[in-house]
């Protein structure tokens, strides 16, 4: 099973290419988010599949919006062969039902392997403050945990979580509950932008399925040598 999708959002089509030939030789997935997608579009995923078909892509563009306009964009990138999708569990039960409905109705019309789709609880950028500013006055935790069960019982294949919260979703969720982990930093790694923040080992050791790795390793003088020894460090 694939551990580590390392995150290349960049607007640079052959350096993402590049870099997923690193990471692939490496054993890692790569998440493609909202800047590359941005840039590149469909045919920016297409040329990466092409380069390295066997590759596992989580296609990382969080859709929020009516059902049927998440569906829609659902279906089409569906149609992309990757492996995770996702949507905000904050979009509510009818919109991710639907949107699960239409992957599986995609694929099968396609001939494709179902990406599995998973959703967006609580952003790892923000804190108990930023929660609250937006009007949420529950704790981060709670928050997350109302999330998750919502994107359970909608039918979807797990969440996006942060590493502080990966405990008491097994304990509430289960095992076979998928846990995509971001904000996930190496021992002596600049947080940036993350504010709940685990080591891999640490994320692994709790429960996490995957973890989400970014500029640990596309910013290291040896992205390839970088993956390698955080896997390596997971055992």
């Amino acid at each position: 099973m694939t551990k580590i999708f390392c995150a290349i959002d960049t607007p640079d089509l052959s350096r993402a290419i590049s870099l997923s030939g690193e990471i692939s030789k490496a054993g890692c997935g790569i998440k493609l988010g909202l800047e590359f997608f941005s840039s590149l579009g469909a045919s920016g995923v297409q040329s990466i599949r092409n380069a390295y078909p066997d590759i596992p892509i989580f296609l990382d563009l969080k859709f929020h919006d009516i059902p049927n306009t998440v569906a829609g964009a659902l279906r089409a990138v569906t149609r992309l062969g990757v492996s995770y999708l996702n949507v905000h569990a904050s979009g509510g039960l009818e919109m991710m039902r639907l949107g699960a409905e239409t992957i599986l109705d995609e694929a099968d019309k396609s001939g494709l392997v179902a990406p599995k789709l998973l959703a967006v609880t609580v952003l790892t950028s923000m804190d108990q403050a930023a929660l609250s500013s937006v009007g949420q006055s529950d704790e981060v935790s709670s928050q997350v945990l109302r999330l998750a069960s919502l994107t359970k019982e909608s039918g979807l294949a797990g969440v996006v979580c942060s590493g502080q919260e990966i405990s008491f979703l097994r304990t509430h969720l289960g095992q076979d509950f998928i846990l995509m982990v971001p904000g996930i930093r190496p021992s002596g790694s600049e947080t940036g932008d993350q504010k709940r923040v685990l080591t891999p080992k640490a994320a692994v050791d709790l429960g996490a399925t995957h973890l989400v790795i970014g500029r640990p390793i596309t910013q290291a003088d040896d992205p390839y040598q970088a993956a390698c020894d955080i896997l390596s460090s997971l055992n």
